[in-house]
Order: structure tokens, then sequence, then C-alpha cells
């Protein structure tokens, strides 16, 4: 994966308009600081391609971009330009299948789209063979047509607006499009053509039959070094369960000693630190464990919010944006997570509370549908904010098409079933192996625990002290005179969104931020579920208190005071 611009349609200067793209492309070298490569259209200046490279698959100069394709006998009066973020993992067989004879001078998986567009033209039916991720550029230099394309779930994220001259730009984070006029995130399972100027669904979901082991090994193809995110909740360690067995097995094409790196970060003392060192333990992974304190997540708030872009999801953004330095530091480029489990699965402790199937699987597919916004956006930028790559067995197509072909009433929870059925029941059991087991038990049946309640209750704690003391009273009663709309509800987003604010200044900016009311990371609509959640916004798990097996303990008795690193707050 790496950071990918494009200003197509351009008019003016083209020196100028050149100098525009690469100050815009500087802004995501963070997402790609291997190499970078510009294109530039011949016909005065017409489009500017620029990528910002991340070494993964075929690291040499054949899969440097934009990536150039002519006419099998070399004519360059036709020409395509292609410039990609993606992993597809399916790109040899696509290849076999599709291209054969066909020489692709690249053994990028991302050099294969322009073979196929050239091969069988750009229709729905090539975006939908693609098994990936992907944020994609096609430019046609005969006829300056361009594509615009993104993977089905949002995974790679990508934007796109006008400038005032009418120009498309399209660039993997905002911050390079401020100057736009116009200013939107370009969403998921679409595809834009220019010549017929629509903007077009080819994603339609029909949810077939996959496996998550198939998931989770077709995310080891890499010829960079590859490791692991392991919070010790369930998700993270299934990943790590197969990815360990799969590397071990003489069949995989590794190497048998080849080391699996995992990686845990937490305050110090938090459950998700101990539970991922168990789990490691137990693998027998190159474990790496990290610790940061409260003021350090806070130090980071101003540059977090920079590179995600969001004032959502900064609670676990914060620790993922720390050990994403860590990982880096050690030469790691891309790592496995268990992102998505939750949206599939109903994993949240708020689905405790589905009143019925039906809306059980209505608000999967809501989760689904808004993740580009929320936990997939902040897996992709907090780790790329040091160009690392994160993938997501989770959100494997063909695994989303299993698991939301499942009968809602068999995900639904009830704790006083005999054995009780825990939040992600059939995940836990499809993996209760007990002669062969993935997991410890402890660690299979552990409760939900939301990543930034897990990594420590100090941290979350924490910030929320931090704001009611730097947010003073005469700022927080004119809060509805400076934001009459989407007002902040707590001085803890007042914070937040002063910080986004100041890094984004763009009219529109504002408008890719998921709005509404959530509590433990719900969406607004299933706050129907409870009389007691309406007008509540708490994104922490703890505040299902009477689900939350240590909600009381841990700070979400509103009765009594909040403790942190000494201090004391009453609520």
């Amino acid at each position: 994966m790496c950071g990918i611009l494009a200003a197509l349609g351009l008019t003016g200067d083209a020196e100028k308009n050149r100098r525009r793209v690469l100050r815009a492309s500087r802004l995501l070298r963070h997402r790609g600081p291997d190499s970078s490569g510009v294109y530039e259209d011949p016909q005065g200046g017409r489009a500017f391609i620029s990528f910002e490279r991340l070494n993964i698959v075929d690291p040499t100069d054949g899969g440097r971009q934009p990536f150039q394709i002519v006419r099998p006998e070399g004519n360059l009066a036709w020409a395509l330009y292609v410039v990609w973020n993606s992993e597809i993992y399916n790109h040899k067989e696509l290849v076999a299948r599709q291209l054969p004879g066909v020489h692709i001078p690249s053994g990028s998986d991302s050099a294969i789209i322009g073979y196929l567009m050239r091969e069988h033209g750009d229709t729905n039916e090539l975006w939908n063979s693609l098994d990936g991720i992907f944020a994609c550029v096609v430019w046609d230099e005969a006829t300056g047509e361009f594509t615009i394309a993104r993977d089905p779930i949002g995974i790679c994220s990508l934007y796109w607006g006008r400038d005032a001259a009418g120009a498309v730009w399209v660039a993997s984070e905002m911050k390079a499009l401020q100057h736009l006029d116009t200013l939107e995130i370009f969403p998921p399972g679409h595809v834009f053509r220019s010549r017929t100027g629509a903007l077009e669904r080819y994603f339609q979901p029909d949810w077939l039959d996959a496996a998550f082991e198939s998931a989770v090994i077709k995310r080891l193809m890499s010829d960079a070094p590859l490791g692991i995110l392991l919070s010790g909740g369930l998700d993270s360690s299934l990943v790590a369960s197969v990815a360990t067995r799969f590397i071990r097995s003489p069949d995989s094409g590794f190497a048998r000693d080849h080391p699996v790196h995992t990686f845990s970060i937490g305050v110090r003392g938090s459950p998700d630190l101990a539970a991922a060192r168990r789990v490691a333990d137990f693998l027998g992974t190159t474990h790496h464990e990290f610790t940061f304190t409260v003021q350090e997540g806070i130090d980071a708030l101003e540059d977090l919010v920079w590179h995600i872009e969001s004032i959502e999801q900064v609670r676990s953004a914060v620790p993922m944006y720390l050990l994403a330095r860590r990982i880096k530091a050690l030469g790691i480029k891309v790592v496995l997570s268990g992102e998505g489990a939750d949206e599939v699965f109903g994993g949240y402790l708020y689905f405790h509370k589905a009143p019925s199937a039906a809306e059980f699987q209505a608000e999967t597919v809501r989760l689904i549908d808004r993740l580009h916004q929320w936990d997939v956006m902040r897996a992709n930028k907090a780790p790329f904010s040091f160009g690392v790559e994160t993938r997501v067995p989770f959100l494997d197509k063909s695994l989303l098409a299993l698991a939301m072909n499942i009968d809602p009433r068999d995900k639904m929870i009830d704790r006083a079933a005999s054995p009780p059925r825990l939040e992600k029941f059939i995940l836990r059991k499809a993996f209760d192996c007990p002669d062969a087991p993935y997991l410890p038990p402890d660690v299979l049946w552990r409760q939900k625990e939301q990543f930034s309640d897990g990594v420590g209750y100090d941290w979350v704690d924490g910030i929320k002290l931090y704001a009611e003391a730097v947010v003073p009273d005469e700022l927080w009663a004119k809060r509805a005179e400076r934001w009459p709309e989407h007002t902040p509800r707590t001085r803890e987003y007042y914070l937040l969104r002063s910080i986004f604010d100041a890094h984004f200044t763009h009219p529109q900016a504002f408008d890719t931020v998921p709005k509404g009311l959530s509590i433990a990371c719900s969406t607004p609509e299933a706050l129907a579920w409870d009389p007691d959640w309406a007008n509540v916004h708490e994104i922490s798990g703890r505040a299902i208190a009477s689900v939350h097996d240590h909600a009381a303990a841990h700070g979400f008795d509103f009765d009594k005071p909040v403790v942190v690193d000494g201090l004391i707050r009453g609520d």
C-alpha cells in the first residue's frame, strides 16, 4: 500500500500545476517513504499522477508507479497510466486465467489492472474480480478519459473533489486536497468513469461461500517483513493463531524457523498486555510488548488527528499510532489485524440488547457499510503515519459473503442459555478445538474488550480528564456559538474538534467525519434498542455497565468519581 494523488483535466500553466501536485503529494509521503514517482500528460499537462511508494510486493523498480501500459506491439500512441494503492491477493490467478501469454514487466500485484483493462475493457466485472483492497486511478492518454475505483469496504482510504477550474483531484488522504472547491469521501465499492460522468456502485454483495483461514493466509503475501497486531482479544488472537499455524506448516513455503512477530501496546498493567502475552506464549511467537503513558497519548493528539483526519476513533487510534512507530523502527512494513469481526458477527457489547434477529442483522449491515469512516479508516491511517500497512482478514470479500449469509438468529447473544452464548459465539465455537486448540480457553472465551479500553482504562479516563482541564468554562459555555451544527457534547469532543479545525480549514472537511450519537461503538440507529441510551454518546464498552464485567470497578459507575493517575474527577 502507498499514497496516491491524481489531478485530472487540468488547464493553465503546466509547470505551475506540476508544483501544486508535488506540494500536495508530499503530504502523503508518510504512506510511501521508500520512493516517489510522477506522471505528466504530454499534451499540455492535462493530468498529473503522483505516487508515494511503500515497497511490499516486487520492491524492485519493476514495481514503481505510475505504471505505463501500451499496446502489445508497443504503440505509444495508446497508453494507460495507472496508479494503485492496493493489495490484490488473487493477482496470480487473474493473470493465469485472463492474461495468458501477456508479458507483464512487473511482479507487483498492482501492475495487472492496466493489462486487464487493455485486454477486457473497463467493466464492473473487472472490478468485482479483484480479491483484495485498492484505491486507484486509471488515465487514458489518448482520449483524456479516466476511471477512479475503490475496494468494496473502503479499507484503502480515498477522497476526491474539484478545483475552481473544474479539474478532478483524487488522493489517499484529505489533507492533500484542502485547496479544492469541493471535497468529499470517494465511496467504497464504487467506480467513476469520466466518459459517462457517473458514479456507479459496482459491488453488489450476494454473500457466497468462504473460509477465515484462507482470508488470513492470502494476506501473508509480502516480499517485506510482516507482523501481527495482537491485543489479546478474540479477533487479533485468531488472526495470529491461523497465521502462525500456516507459516509453520510444511507446505507454506516459509522456512520452518521463520519468526512470527506479534506486537501489543497498552498502559502499564492493562488487560490487553496480559492477554496478548498469554497468547504469544501459547503460540510461541516472537512477541514485542510496548507501554505508553496517558501523557504520551495526550501529546500525540495533534499529530494523530492530522493523520487520521477525523475526531472519531481517536481513543483507539492513539495507541495504534504509537505502536506503528515502534513497529516501523524494527523494520516491519506490513501487519495483520483483527478489525471487522465485531461488525460482521455482532461482537460489541451493545448487541446484547438487540431486540430481534432482523434488527441484529440490520445493525451489522449498517456497521459494515460505514466501516470506511470508522475502524478501517483508523487501521489504515494511524499505522500509515509511519509507512506501515495494515491487512484485515475479517473483511475479506469471501469471508463476508459466508458470514453475512448466516441466519442472524444464530449470531444473537443469550447469556442465560446453557452454555451461555456470548458475543461472537459462532466464531468462538468454530475455533473451539480442544484436541488441537487454536487459543487458550480463557482467551477464546474472553469477553469483548474494545481496543481503546483494553489498552488501559486509565487512557480513556485520562483523555477525558485532560479535556476537562484544558477546555475552560467560558469556551465550553459558548460551544453552540462556535459550532451551531454538530455541537460537541463533551469537552473531549470540543478538544478534538478544535484540533481538527486547526488542521483542516476546507469548508467541507468536517463533512467527511461521521455524525450522530453512539453507545459502545453502535450506530445512531441502535440507540433505539434501549430507552436508557437516548441522547447518549459514549463509545466505551464500559458504558454497557449491565453487561461489561468490569464496568463498575473501572470508572463507569457514574455515581462515583473517576480516578486517573492519582487524580480524582467527580462526574
